[in-house]
């Protein structure tokens, strides 16, 4: 019972982490003068316009995924390259915003909810999990590697001709599914009984180093709360 709680509580988070994420894209395209996304009908919350089968049950499952790109033509912009880099940043940002506000939802569970069984394991996990995947892929995203936002972001600071922008453009698609497979083995042998198969998961290293970065400041702040009962080292193994 407890696993098809986690199950369902992971795949709620994720689905909302996803549809925030690539509506940030849209709806920061859209006020830069494209109006690509919303005659693609991505302009919504409507999770189902921003799914990608693959990368949900990715998400969902092996902890990396992605959402359907958000259609863009940055040639409309007002400002070509200002608004290509606060559109390729909308999303990553939306993400950290959700991170802040999931933590102190889950303090309120953890420190407040009634003791009901199934609802209150079911919060707590969904809660956490909105909190931990929304650091997650705010980090994932910052990757320099095409198509991510931080390649996207890297393109638009960087001079038409630079080689390693066109290096990335050219091979970091491959790159980030060698590294994802790489990981997803890692996480497969250690769950299998072979704990220094972690030693060498290449991607969950950079992530577990940078979400502990970016999500110290959140986990610092909200702790600065006189109900902060334990909140750090009930977070802390989930970043």
């Amino acid at each position: 019972m407890t696993y098809i709680i986690e199950l369902v509580a992971s795949f709620l988070a994720v689905v909302i982490v996803l549809t925030l994420h690539e509506f940030a894209h849209a709806f920061v395209a859209y006020k830069c003068g494209d109006l690509t996304p919303k005659f693609n009908k991505r302009l919504s919350l409507n999770p189902l316009r921003h799914f990608d089968v693959v990368g949900l049950l990715c998400f969902t499952f092996v902890g990396f995924g992605w959402a359907k790109p958000v259609p863009i033509n940055p040639n409309n912009f007002k400002h070509y390259r200002r608004g290509l880099a606060l559109t390729s940043t909308a999303g990553v940002i939306m993400n950290y915003i959700t991170a802040f506000l999931a933590l102190p939802l889950f303090m309120l569970v953890v420190n407040f909810c009634p003791e009901i069984p199934v609802l209150t394991e079911f919060l707590t996990f969904f809660t956490r999990s909105l909190f931990s995947y929304s650091l997650s892929f705010c980090v994932f995203n910052l990757l320099p590697f095409y198509p991510l936002d931080g390649f996207n972001l890297l393109s638009a600071l960087a001079k038409p001709w630079n080689k390693a922008v066109a290096f990335l453009r050219k091979y970091g698609y491959y790159i980030l599914l060698a590294l994802i497979v790489e990981s997803f083995f890692c996480n497969t042998l250690v769950r299998a009984g072979v704990p220094q198969a972690d030693w060498f998961n290449i991607l969950g290293w950079i992530m577990k180093f940078a979400t502990n970065i970016f999500g110290y400041p959140i986990v610092a702040l909200w702790n600065l709360l006189p109900w902060r009962i334990k909140i750090f080292w009930r977070i802390v193994p989930w970043l």
